[in-house]
């Protein structure tokens, strides 16, 4: 079923490869002006993992409509080829996603895609360029301040998937599971008025094995990347939005994860200046309505002291 579904939506390049093509298509979520949108030098997202239902679709087209950066990096596992050669599953919010991105592409962001294990299957077209997308099996960026990072999904250095895929295939299962029981709790939140909350999230930080391999899949990544000679890493792929500082050899190597759009809805970016900022949407989103009541209360004031 997913082979039929990337034969019949994924149109062909200038090179003979499958690519999307939606430019043919409107948003079923319209796009709002570029006014007042926050700019950065440099965006970061991965585990998006479309396809799936435990996507925040809506929470990740809000993000999209509220930011703007000259570089844009997709770190892995946007599209969820693992799921949908199981279960096809495809809403429109879905297509919105990939129209905003590839409509960055047209108006000059550079849009760089390093596709992870779960869309394993866009490795092939590695060092090739798709609607100004540029697909690379890894990356290295250097920021306004003069570091050099490494940029690359990061299931490299999983030792579950490099040792026992099995295993890997078992956990996601598992891992839907626990998807689609953070989504039921979440529709009854939002009944009762309440912010997202990420169930999942919650029990990894609990679980203690779940933070052992964490902390030491972090060093594992940094100690890779001080092998390169870079002063850092950005990566993926463990869902963790994080930042950290490891000491290999004498230097300081930085250790930043993009987090994902699946429990935490994170983004890391780069503001003009160099400095990094790991971005938790959620709590933008809420902020945001939190300022707009104020100010929105602050004019009802005003305006009933000057009918005063």
């Amino acid at each position: 079923m997913f082979g039929d579904y990337i034969q019949g939506n994924f149109g062909t390049s200038d090179t003979g490869s499958a690519f999307p093509d939606f430019d043919r298509h409107e948003p079923s979520i319209p796009e709002p002006a570029k006014v007042g949108r926050r700019k950065f030098r440099t965006i970061w997202v991965s585990d998006i993992h479309l396809g799936t239902k435990g996507c925040n679709a809506e929470l990740l087209i809000d993000f999209l409509d509220s930011v703007d950066s000259e570089t844009m990096y997709l770190v892995g596992d946007i599209i969820d080829g693992w799921r949908l050669k199981k279960k096809f599953y495809w809403p429109d919010a879905h297509n919105d996603i990939i129209w905003r991105i590839l409509k960055r592409a047209k108006r000059g962001t550079r849009i760089v895609y390093i596709p992870g294990n779960h869309d394993e299957m866009f490795r092939q077209f590695s060092g090739l360029n798709f609607g100004g997308i540029e697909i690379r099996r890894a990356a290295f960026h250097d920021t306004a301040d003069g570091r050099r990072l490494m940029v690359l999904h990061g299931d490299e250095f999983d030792a579950v998937m490099l040792s026992h895929r099995w295993l890997a295939f078992v956990g996601d299962a598992l891992y839907v599971f626990m998807m689609g029981l953070s989504h039921k709790v979440n529709v009854i939140r939002r009944w009762l008025g309440l912010p997202y909350w990420s169930l999942s999230k919650m029990a990894k930080h609990k679980v203690k094995n779940a933070v052992e391999f964490i902390g030491k899949y972090e060093e594992v990544v940094a100690r890779a990347a001080a092998e390169r000679g870079v002063d850092g890493v950005v990566c993926g792929h463990i869902h963790t939005a994080e930042f950290r500082l490891f000491e290999q050899n004498g230097k300081n190597v930085e250790y930043w994860n993009d987090g994902d759009w699946v429990e935490g809805c994170n983004a890391l970016v780069e503001h003009m200046d160099g400095r990094m900022e790991i971005l938790h949407w959620p709590e933008e989103m809420a902020k945001r309505d939190q300022d707009a009541a104020e100010d929105a209360t602050f004019e009802n004031e005003r305006k009933v002291a000057e009918a005063a």
